[in-house]
């Protein structure tokens, strides 16, 4: 009994002697070889280590094509991918300077049986009168603006026209009706001032082209674009026998920038009737020592859609002497003092339709 106890005692004291051999051994192994030591350890653990927690390092090492199939992850990662091209589409070169698209002159005809759901279906590329070049990045953006009262046949007529005109042009443009609510007096003038101020609610337009709803464009080469200076681009008429009404005249069509319109203060509000808000205009312009260009009177050609004088759209006879005083009220009668209530605005397939209470004069 004794000598099993002492054999016990060596057996248990042998066993501590080795392990603390081991211990000092393994010591002395990392104070000589440290660096290997180290990079052993690390890659003993990166080479052997598993993934338990979820099983995910087995997974990824078994997973074959077999699997992609089955699960459809294949499927969405190339579906991903395909989205992922159709969101981010190759960005678009400059349209040239001149459109090859341009016609030139052209014999316009107006067919009393036109329809406005005939002009929809002529331009189904047209979205709530906006219109963008399919192939290339319109150099300015344009918003047409067109005053309005009981012309339906004629805004029929100009919309036939006009829209492919100005693709032909490969503009980036947007078409807006502004109609004047109730039966008092039109006044042209303070329609294209809130034309021009709703529009910039939609876009940061380059350039805004009022127009007339009775004159249609003959030759696509007058180009509705915005210039350095005030563009005035109606020259001459067919019932003029296409020439100047007179050397001033500013009327019908023109083309101004966002900076032109305001360095004026726009349209003044107070021309209630037919007659002389675009000669106050020019006058606004020239006591700025602004010069007014325009297109050759060769192309600067319009037709002018016959009508007779709208009632509630007289000849103003303060006109004069409104023009008169524009030195004196131009810049507190204008852009700054254009107040109207909208009344409705209606995004329709070919224009944007504005319908505004303007107040009485």
């Amino acid at each position: 009994m004794e000598l099993c106890s002492s054999a016990c005692n060596i057996s248990h004291r042998a066993k501590y002697f080795v392990l603390l051999v081991l211990s000092l051994s393994v010591v002395a192994w990392i104070i000589i070889f440290p660096g290997d030591t180290v990079t052993s350890l690390i890659s003993f653990n990166s080479t052997h280590t598993p993934v338990k927690e979820d099983g995910l390092g087995d997974k990824l090492h078994s997973t074959t094509e077999e699997d992609f199939k089955e699960d459809g992850l294949g499927d969405k990662l190339h579906s991903t991918t395909e989205a992922s091209n159709l969101t981010t589409p190759p960005q678009k070169v400059d349209c040239p300077k001149v459109s090859p698209l341009l016609q030139g002159l052209r014999n316009l005809s107006f067919d009393s049986s036109l329809t406005l759901n005939d002009v929809v279906t002529e331009n189904e590329n047209v979205r709530a009168g906006e219109y963008e070049p399919p192939d290339c990045a319109a150099r300015q953006s344009v918003a047409i603006l067109i005053p309005f009262r009981n012309r339906e046949r004629h805004l029929v007529y100009l919309l036939h026209h006009l829209h492919p005109f100005l693709q032909r042009q490969q503009l980036h443009y947007a078409i807006y009706v502004i109609h004047q609510a109730g039966n008092a007096t039109f006044n042209r003038a303070k329609l294209l001032n809130i034309g021009y101020l709703e529009a910039l609610k939609d876009y940061n337009w380059d350039c805004f082209i009022f127009h007339d709803v009775d004159l249609v464009p003959e030759d696509d080469r007058n180009l509705y674009v915005c210039a350095e200076t005030p563009k005035h681009m109606a020259g001459g008429r067919n019932t003029t026998g296409y020439k100047m009404s007179y050397p001033r005249y500013f009327g019908g069509v023109t083309a101004l920038t966002r900076k032109q319109f305001v360095q004026v203060n726009g349209f003044s509000n107070s021309y209630w009737g037919w007659g002389c808000e675009d000669d106050d205009l020019y006058v606004r312009f020239q006591l700025q020592k602004v010069t007014i260009v325009r297109p050759p009177i060769a192309i600067a050609r319009y037709s002018m859609v016959f009508h007779t004088r709208d009632k509630g759209n007289e000849k103003n006879k303060d006109r004069f002497k409104l023009l008169k005083k524009t030195q004196e009220v131009w810049m507190k009668d204008g852009l700054n003092s254009c107040s109207y209530k909208t009344l409705s605005m209606d995004r329709l397939p070919l224009y944007v339709n504005i319908t505004v209470d303007i107040g009485k004069p």
